[in-house]
């Protein structure tokens, strides 16, 4: 299974910018971190970073092309705004998680609405780069449940049909 990463604006400044707020840990670092446990777990894992909403949402919409089974997004600063981003995460189908390392909820007023919440899974803010981290925990929990229930429904289906060939057979 495989789980796209797409970070937004100003995440590629990582380590060099607000070290008070987003701490002192690079995007490659939590990247690298991710693709491990990812691994790990059996999870094929991509990253994709842009300063660039159009971009974004691009990158979202490939998803389907792709075959990516679920996406975790930071969109930074266009978490607040972007209804494109919001439209094309309903667009794809596809369960996302939305992360954000600072706690936006004790930011300012205007970080404190998200255009994004309520088409994804769920959203974990404010545990630094480890927010990342609980992102992917829960995706992959997420996507071995679907994985789980597929199989549950084959298996009920297959015997379905098992039962539907011995009832013809014995007419």
């Amino acid at each position: 299974m495989k789980i796209k990463v797409i970070h937004g604006p100003n995440l590629n400044m990582l380590g060099i910018r607000e070290v008070n707020i987003y701490g002192p840990m690079k995007l490659e670092d939590i990247n690298k971190n991710m693709e491990v446990f990812a691994k790990q777990n059996g999870f094929d894992i991509e990253f994709y970073q842009s300063n660039h909403e159009g971009d974004i949402v691009d990158a979202i919409q490939e998803c389907i092309n792709e075959q990516v089974d679920g996406i975790i997004i930071n969109p930074a600063a266009l978490t607040h705004y972007s209804i494109a981003i919001r439209d094309a995460l309903r667009a794809v189908n596809i369960p996302a998680i939305e992360v954000h390392i600072s706690n936006v909820a004790a930011r300012e007023d205007f970080r404190q609405k998200s255009l994004i919440s309520d088409v994804v899974a769920g959203t974990i803010t404010g545990f630094g780069p480890y927010s990342y981290h609980l992102g992917l925990i829960a995706m992959i929990q997420i996507l071995n449940e679907i994985k789980l229930a597929k199989e549950a429904q084959a298996q009920a289906q297959a015997q379905a049909q098992a039962q539907a060939q011995q009832q013809a057979d014995q007419q």
